[in-house]
């Protein structure tokens, strides 16, 4: 449904995930109007689908914890992560990542946000890792609940699809297209792009020689790239876009039905007694509690298979061929799945430190008998390989030779999946300024045009938990605040 405007708002922003949301709630309470775009059916974007870390130097959490850190020591940490492309890195985002993120994660919890942490990532000097509660849904919970508080109007099903420039070059709108079908030009003071990254966008895939992901599914559908494109056909150009995508994920398929306890509103009292319980009582009583969130979104981990676990597809046989990523293999096989096959000394083993099945970072560590707990439409087991060929449909003759040739022993059996090969998150952001000003082939400022988030990621890296989400919350901030600035001196 369409909002109709008495006069064009101050401020528009395109995307309703975290970056687009930071951005919005920032210009509204600047005193701005503004108008946010969303695709999809909710607000959410990627930041709903991400773990939920926020990596940041210098906040109370540290302090509580003994940890006396300041953003310059994040900041110098940062080439570290970028390994030997450290040179391609945008230094000067970086120092407005780590100099502003302990400010957001401020800003978070002000909202409603509440964090768990802080935790060690080598090669971090110093513990930094902020994991929310429960979820990172959390995020859009409370955000969209400021947002709407400070006025920021929404339409969702919504896609911008150009964007409008004045002779002078100046942006001064969208043309978007409603769910009804029909296009609608949407002027505005400024406009902050904030629709994420190209992971689901065949055209960007090509262009940037990542061909063998093309056929890859995306976790976030909706990341097609629309904002790069934008920006682009506006002057803007794309930054580090050849080494944006990494290597396929896999990850554990989603439960059919959403567990009760993820319907549970993030709202602070529940927030405070899982912080509570999590920090407070054994962990032999707070470890189930955990173990029923964790392992709803967990990868397993590569090990296994260095462990004796072996990896089959649908027909039960093993599929990797030499060297081959996990996620290229699984990509190939039928219906994108795969399933780990153990026998019972694997599950003996797998079952106690140090040889766990996933991890959430920072928080938990998931075993086998974790996922036999909270997750068993992942779990098929049996006594003997003859029962457990019956039990999952996968031929008996061919679980039989993976078994003699993994050099399995003895029962019981499990099959652990399925599991799916995905693509995260791309990094080819547009060229920005420190303000979030979107920039042209000669680096100067496209006027009335800021990015945040993925789409104005302007060549950082940023490798490692809780980076992007730092980003994506500094960014939109910093872009919201100069698009306001921009707006009212119009």
């Amino acid at each position: 449904m369409w909002v109709n405007f008495m006069k064009k708002p101050n401020v528009l922003v395109v995307g309703g995930g975290g970056a687009g949301l930071a951005a919005a709630i920032t210009a509204a309470e600047a005193g701005c109007s503004v108008l946010l775009l969303e695709k999809g059916e909710r607000l959410g974007g990627s930041t709903g689908w991400s773990i939920g870390s926020i990596t940041a130097a210098g906040t109370p959490d540290q302090r509580a914890a003994g940890v006396q850190d300041h953003w310059e020591d994040h900041l110098a940490d940062m080439p570290a992560w970028a390994g030997d492309q450290a040179a391609r890195d945008n230094m000067a985002l970086c120092e407005v990542l780590t100099r502003h993120a302990a400010q957001a994660v401020a800003w978070l919890r002000e909202s409603g946000v509440e964090f768990i942490g802080v935790f060690e990532e080598p090669p971090h000097r110093k513990p930094r890792m902020h994991n929310v509660l429960p979820n990172s849904g959390s995020y859009i919970y409370h955000l969209s609940r400021r947002a709407r508080r400070a006025g920021v109007q929404c339409l969702l099903q919504t896609r911008a699809e150009k964007l409008l420039q004045a002779p002078d070059g100046r942006v001064t709108g969208v043309q978007a297209r409603g769910p009804d079908g029909d296009m609608q030009v949407l002027n505005a003071g400024a406009v902050v792009l904030a629709g994420g990254d190209f992971n689901a966008s065949r055209e960007f895939k090509l262009e940037f020689g990542n061909a063998d992901q093309v056929d890859i599914p995306a976790i976030n559908r909706l990341a097609t790239g629309d904002c790069q494109r934008m920006g682009r056909e506006s002057g803007g150009r794309v930054v580090n876009g050849d080494i944006a995508l990494s290597d396929p994920r896999f990850r554990f398929a989603p439960p059919a039905r959403r567990p009760w306890f993820l319907s549970l509103p993030p709202v602070r009292p529940i927030t405070t007694i899982m912080r509570w319980a999590m920090r407070v009582l054994p962990p032999r009583l707070a470890r189930p509690f955990v173990m029923s969130f964790v392992t709803t979104a967990l990868a397993p981990e590569a090990h296994l298979l260095k462990l004796g676990a072996s990896l089959v597809n649908r027909k039960g046989e093993v599929f990797l061929r030499d060297s081959e990523k996990i996620g290229h293999g699984i990509a190939r096989q039928p219906d994108n799945a795969a399933w780990l096959f153990m026998d019972g000394p694997r599950l003996a083993l797998f079952s106690h430190w140090p040889n766990f099945i996933s991890t959430a970072p920072g928080v938990a560590y998931a075993y086998i008998d974790d996922y036999e707990r909270n997750r068993p439409d992942l779990c098929t087991r049996a006594r003997d390989i003859r029962t457990l060929a019956a039990r999952s449909g996968m031929p008996l003759a061919a679980l039989q030779q993976t078994a003699q040739a993994a050099g399995f022993e003895s029962g019981p059996y499990l099959l652990l999946g399925p599991i799916q090969a995905v693509t995260v998150i791309a990094d080819g952001g547009l060229a920005v300024s420190p303000r979030l000003e979107v920039l042209d082939a000669a680096n100067v400022p496209i006027p009335g045009l800021y990015a945040a988030g993925a789409a104005g990621q302007g060549g950082l890296l940023l490798k490692g938990h809780g980076h992007h989400l730092a980003w994506a919350f500094v960014s939109g901030r910093v872009a919201g605040r100069s698009a306001a600035t921009a707006a009212r001196q119009e």
